[in-house]
């Protein structure tokens, strides 16, 4: 079975290369999207802009932002081991 992976939408490029890896990647459009997924991929633009940090998922989340697709499928792999 294919490791889930949930990926916000703007991010088709590293989206492409995880599929390329196997992985089943799903769209993260909101909390529902990261359950039953092992690991979340999100660009971080957004991230935690009222200072407040609510946990939906107990997956690993990487921050793309700065990072080229194969760095995300990098810590994306280290994440799942």
């Amino acid at each position: 079975m294919a490791k889930r992976v949930a990926v916000e939408g703007s991010l088709t490029n590293v989206s492409e290369a995880l599929r390329q890896k196997g992985y089943d990647v799903v769209d993260l459009k909101s909390a529902a999207d990261a359950e039953n997924c092992e690991c979340c991929v999100i660009t971080g633009v957004d991230s935690n802009v009222m200072g407040m940090a609510d946990t939906s998922t107990k997956a690993s989340v990487i921050e793309a932002n700065g990072l080229s697709a194969d760095e995300v499928c990098q810590q994306v792999e280290s994440r799942m081991q």
